[in-house]
């Protein structure tokens, strides 16, 4: 066997046991809630010592961006799918719809998010000025730009305070949830729905769309989506390595 082939089967082995650590900890912290998972409790559910895991992660929270990553790439290509699949899915409050309903279906991104608000506010703030949350923000902007163009959201006001309306909207609805007594919590769907419904009062165009338009929006949705999975991917890779 060359050295390459060997590189390449131990390249493989340390793939593999990092995924496994990744499934060990999304179980758990889906039961307890991150704040209760411990490493020591996830290389026991892994079966991989802790000694090891360090080859892979230094913290719980280096471990925990890597999970959060995978969920994104997952969740990336399911929308990507259903935007596809929906005439009005590339339009802002379509888009946001899509991925209300995604998230929430999604238990560890809805336990992280349902429960563990303290962590991600920590997460948050050390990663804000992030280089990779500054792409976002920017590819995300850019679309903002182009649905402006195209008469898809409103263009009375400055994109910068479209950008932070709508994070503002979106992250009140995700905390509403933590908040709110049993009794006034609503379902998936109807959440989806008013989450839409709002950022679409606030942000949307009140001209009618012409089809072509929705055709271009969608277009331009999926590219920024296959730029943003494609990045994303190659960080995870590198991660696993």
């Amino acid at each position: 066997m060359t050295p390459q082939g060997g590189n390449g089967r131990e390249r493989s082995k340390r793939q593999e046991r990092a995924l496994r650590i990744l499934d060990a900890a999304a179980a758990l912290i889906e039961r307890w809630g991150y704040q209760k998972t411990t490493l020591d409790d996830i290389s026991k559910q892994s079966g991989v010592p802790r000694a090891t895991m360090y080859l892979h992660w230094r913290t719980r929270e280096d471990l925990l961006r890597a999970l959060i990553q995978r969920e994104r790439i997952a969740m990336g290509e399911e929308l990507r799918e259903r935007i596809l699949a929906d005439p009005e899915g590339a339009t802002i409050s379509g888009g946001l719809k899509h991925t209300a309903l995604l998230i929430m279906q999604r238990p560890l991104l809805r336990a992280l998010i349902m429960r563990d608000i303290e962590m991600l506010d920590k997460m948050a703030h050390e990663g804000v000025n992030g280089e990779s949350r500054v792409k976002r923000m920017a590819g995300f902007q850019f679309y903002l730009e182009f649905l402006r163009d195209h008469g898809l959201v409103r263009s009375d006001m400055d994109v910068k305070a479209q950008v932070y309306a709508y994070s503002a909207i979106c992250l009140g609805f995700f905390l509403a949830q933590s908040f709110l007594p049993e009794g006034y919590q609503l379902p998936d769907e109807e959440i989806a729905e008013l989450l839409a419904l709002s950022v679409e009062r606030v942000l949307g165009s009140m001209d009618p769309v012409a089809p072509e338009e929705l055709e271009a929006a969608t277009t331009t949705f999926i590219h920024y989506l296959d730029s943003s999975l494609a990045e994303a991917k190659e960080r995870f890779q590198q991660e696993l390595e």
